[in-house]
């Protein structure tokens, strides 16, 4: 049995046109700070991240942000981050917040935060690990993305043998209960992955 301690959010630089985007990202950050679970996210300060991080601070929480250096300067990372970690690439950036992390949640966000979500959700079906990922459907935002998995199951393009298992909650309030009640069924064991070959 494992616990959530600590949970990667992935969301927007930008805040979208809806403003539960926004007010989600605001509660979620609360949430987090009242339970004492560590936000470990992309370090920005703007957009969705940046409402996420702020919220988390303001209600007495802790907040790591991972960024890699080519954003420092778009993202403007350093006002908000209790911890702040660098990184030289994505790559870097996005194993460092994998090993930080309990279970992992997809707020709304563009092509860089489904990009983050899909590893998760691969590295899940191949096996590598089971901490739980968690798909915000605020407002139905994700409700493509959800219907296009599950044209690929019938399709047969997701196999049986390899389920892709994930979360679904519409409120900000059914997340952290059911990341902590699917940690419950994961052993400490299960949540490593064997560290990856240097690159050259």
């Amino acid at each position: 049995m494992s616990k959530i301690n600590a949970l990667c959010v992935y969301c927007g630089s930008n805040q979208g046109t809806d403003p539960a985007f926004v007010k989600a990202a605001h509660e979620f950050g609360k949430i987090l700070a009242q339970n004492q679970v560590q936000l470990v996210y992309g370090g920005g300060s703007v957009g969705l991240m940046g409402a996420l991080a702020t919220a988390v601070l303001d209600n007495g929480g802790a907040v790591t942000g991972i960024i890699p250096e080519f954003l420092t300067e778009r993202e403007r990372p350093r006002r908000l981050t209790q911890e702040l970690i660098v990184t030289r690439d994505m790559h870097e950036r996005k194993w460092t917040m994998f090993e930080r992390a309990d279970g992992f949640v997809a707020l709304p966000g563009g092509i860089g935060t489904l990009e983050e979500l899909v590893e998760q959700l691969t590295w899940a079906q191949l096996g590598r690990h089971k901490k739980p990922i968690l798909i915000a459907n605020i407002n139905g935002y994700w409700d493509p993305l959800l219907t296009l998995l599950a044209h690929m199951r019938e399709l047969k393009f997701v196999p049986t043998t390899m389920r892709v298992d994930f979360l679904v909650a519409t409120r900000v309030e059914e997340i952290l209960p059911k990341l902590r009640d699917a940690a419950r069924r994961v052993a400490q064991v299960e949540k490593t992955m064997a560290v990856p070959a240097q690159r050259m």
